[in-house]
């Protein structure tokens, strides 16, 4: 096998060389070997798609990390600090005069008032336009009862007072022939003397009789008197009191039609109508002294809210303010405080120790959109200060009861001690340990 695989030259007889013998071609590489290259190919890709994942890939991420680990820092900056606080509320009038409902003085107060007409809600009025009627037709009705009992009752004193003149008329008549009868009783027991004595006896009871029944007379005289006077009086005052009844009745349909008291702005109040508040509306009832209107001066309006009591000491008449409006964000006014409550109150939806004072507000300026009962909120400036350092709150921090912050230099970051002023919510004034300009750490 060996020989034919490696033949060897043999001499020929002829003394010339041998020939060799053509080489055998070689025999088929195995069949496994054509993927080796293809083979090794694959584990280099997978040897480097190891080492990317394991290797590369996270020292590339942790340089990223420390490149993207960025300490924030500010300026110190000089400028104003205020501290504010907001509280809700609602807009209301400063000059406004209430509309209500007249009080009847007629007997008859129980009498049921229906608004006939008025304004609509937001309308202007001038003084002395009429804003409102109330339906007084019934009372107008009454009215015309009340004149004939007015007129009846005259009619009776009339007539009474002059059946009384006939019976004084009568009864001074009646006196005078007393008296005469009198005097003639008298003229007669003068001349008793020529009379027998019967005859006198006579004439003295006759005179006696005279005289009594004379001042019997005079006496009733002047008890008729006094008791026709009493009667006219009565008569009188019965026609009083229906003339005074009359002239209430007549004031009060008078007030049935209702003027604007004042220039402004007509604004309707709130009833409760059914499980809801609802504005009061025409042909609604109406009860004496009931509020249902308003009008207000649209150019002297106010905010009117509450504040807890524990917050009342932070307040002072004449702060300033910025008043915003729900309904209306981009808009802005200027304001004042110009009234604080004196006594606390509670609301009967709070516990009993929870107690609110009321606050006034003064809005500065008017506008056309500004009307009563808007929601709106006011930042209320309680202090402020100017031309001072200036940081934001998280720059600083606490140690040993002491503020600190982290100033930045060319070394790093290095811990300096302030001394901090006014603080608010999110910025607070340095009063010394800090330069304009520097540079200091903002979070810890």
């Amino acid at each position: 096998m060996s020989a034919i695989l490696n033949p060897t030259p043999q001499p020929t007889p002829s003394g010339q060389p041998a020939k060799l013998a053509p080489a055998l071609p070689p025999p088929d590489a195995p069949a496994g070997g054509r993927w080796k290259p293809f083979l090794i190919v694959a584990l280099v890709a997978g040897a480097a798609w190891v080492g990317y994942e394991f290797g590369y890939k996270p020292l590339e991420a942790k340089k990223a990390q420390t490149v993207a680990v960025v300490i924030p820092t500010t300026v110190v900056e000089r400028g104003a600090l205020e501290k504010r606080t907001r509280i809700a509320g609602t807009t209301a009038a400063k000059n406004f005069a209430t509309i209500t409902a007249p009080m009847i003085r007629g007997p008859e107060g129980n009498r049921p008032m229906v608004l006939l007409s008025m304004v609509s809600s937001g309308a202007m009025v001038k003084q002395g336009d009429v804003i409102a009627r109330i339906d007084g037709q019934s009372l107008q009705d009454h009215i015309d009862d009340v004149k004939d009992t007015v007129e009846a009752a005259l009619a009776d004193v009339r007539k009474r007072k002059a059946e009384l003149e006939i019976d004084w008329k009568n009864l001074e008549q009646t006196v005078l022939v007393a008296k005469a009868d009198l005097d003639k009783a008298r003229l007669e027991a003068s001349a008793a003397e020529v009379r027998t004595e019967v005859e006198r006896q006579l004439l003295q009871l006759t005179f006696e009789e005279a005289q009594a029944r004379y001042k019997q007379l005079q006496s009733d005289f002047e008890n008729t008197k006094k008791l026709q006077a009493s009667e006219l009086a009565i008569l009188n005052f019965t026609l009083e009191r229906h003339k005074r009844h009359l002239a209430r009745h007549e004031s009060d349909v008078k007030r049935f039609v209702i003027s604007a008291p004042m220039d402004g702005l007509a604004v309707l109040q709130s009833v409760w109508g059914g499980s809801s508040m609802r504005t009061i509306e025409q042909g609604d009832q109406v009860t004496p002294g009931q509020p249902f209107m308003k009008v207000v001066n649209p150019s002297s309006m106010m905010l009117e809210t509450k504040i807890n009591q524990a917050e009342s000491d932070d307040f002072r008449l004449g702060y300033s303010a910025e008043i915003r409006l729900d309904a209306f964000p981009g808009m802005v006014m200027k304001a004042k405080v110009f009234s604080i409550g004196a006594i606390a109150t509670g609301g009967w939806r709070q516990n009993p120790y929870i107690r609110s004072i009321p606050l006034k507000l003064a809005i500065e300026g008017s506008d056309s959109r500004l009307i009563p009962d808007l929601s709106g909120s006011a930042d209320v400036v309680l202090d402020q200060v100017k031309n001072t350092l200036v940081v934001p709150r998280q720059a600083l921090y606490q140690q040993d009861g002491k503020a600190f912050v982290d100033v930045k230099s060319s070394q790093g970051f290095a811990a300096r001690q302030v001394t901090v002023g006014l603080t608010n919510d999110t910025h607070a004034s340095i009063l010394s340990g800090l330069q304009q300009g520097e540079q200091i750490r903002l979070s810890h």
